[in-house]
């Protein structure tokens, strides 16, 4: 008895000693300025994102963000960099659709989106939106399919590229609704945009914040939005899922991870001084600049919907025998 009572005080006296290590962590932390790895370069909406977060984000922590735009790759660059870092809190970066949705799903890449990160929590989601140009004699989501298949062979759509989000949203769309159109990829939503209003394609689904200005020149209309509510800058374009299409809740999405096992009572502090910040009305204001909406989640909550993503556009790709690797 004297022995194994002795064998236990020193299995608790080992656990505490390594424990310690990790509680004083968590009680100082953060005492140094946190690295914010963007995967986009700098300048865009994602990058905007990224630095009208991390400024409020720092204040509530009492620590400067040093934010650090690492592109290349569709977001492997980054994620590579914040897969290899200390699990200590001080290296975070925006995960997204692409770097953990659509990318792994499409692509072989050298990191698992999964497993190789720590889920802290989202930021926000934007809707995209079905949009054809002028000249498609289309009003309604069901004018438009029986358009296309009336005419099968005459209705083209673009992308940003393929593999993105763009591309596999109107692949989904192809899917449920059973029609035929031709993909035409573009670097980038810009040049697909312009393509678009000088009818060299018929539709396109970009995220609502490139198609703005277009709707609202009327150089381009919109017919449906992904999500499960309507957008409040388009009131009057329904969901999805209102006209028809069940589970079509397709998002651009920006949330926090970070290295594969963070301690836990650092990621709690992240996430609830992140909640804390996604509350504020000027942020939301800020954000409506991208057409994103602030959208707490738990960790939990976070890494299941990582988990979601992964599942159902790998699904889709191959589906669609969508496999992008050389």
């Amino acid at each position: 008895m004297h022995t194994r009572i002795k064998r236990r005080q020193l299995l608790q006296a080992a656990a505490a000693t390594l424990a310690a290590p990790l509680a004083a962590q968590a009680q100082g932390y953060p005492s140094k300025p946190i690295r914010y790895i963007v995967p986009v370069a700098a300048g865009g909406g994602s990058d905007m994102v990224g630095r009208v977060v991390t400024e409020r984000w720092g204040r509530a922590l009492g620590q400067t963000f040093v934010v650090d735009n690492l592109s290349g790759g569709g977001g492997v660059v980054a994620c590579q960099t914040t897969q290899r870092a200390p699990a200590d809190g001080y290296t975070l970066m925006q995960s997204y659709v692409a770097t953990h949705g659509t990318t792994p799903a499409t692509r072989k890449v050298s990191y698992d989106a999964v497993r190789d990160f720590t889920p802290v929590g989202m930021i926000g989601m934007t809707p995209n939106v079905l949009v054809v140009n002028a000249s498609v004699p289309a009003r309604t989501l069901k004018e438009f399919i029986d358009y296309v298949k009336r005419n099968p062979t005459r209705v083209n759509y673009g992308s940003a590229g393929p593999g993105s989000l763009t591309h596999l949203t109107m692949e989904l769309f192809k899917q449920e609704t059973g029609v035929f159109m031709l993909h035409i990829p573009y670097r980038g939503i810009a040049p697909a945009l312009n393509d678009l209003i000088a009818e060299q394609t018929q539709a396109l689904f970009p995220g609502l914040a490139a198609a703005l200005p277009h709707l609202r020149s009327g150089r381009v209309r919109a017919l449906a939005v992904t999500g499960k509510q309507r957008s409040p800058l388009l009131k009057d374009v329904p969901t999805m899922e209102e006209v028809g299409l069940q589970g079509f809740n397709a998002m651009q999405w920006y949330g926090v991870a970070g290295p594969a096992g963070m301690p836990v009572s650092v990621v709690r502090q992240l996430n609830e001084s992140l909640g804390s910040v996604l509350k504020a009305p000027d942020l939301a204001d800020k954000l409506a600049a991208e057409a994103v909406v602030p959208w707490a989640m738990t960790p939990e909550e976070f890494g299941q919907h990582i988990r979601s993503e992964i599942g159902r556009w790998t699904a889709l790709a191959k589906a669609r025998n969508i496999q992008l690797d050389d």
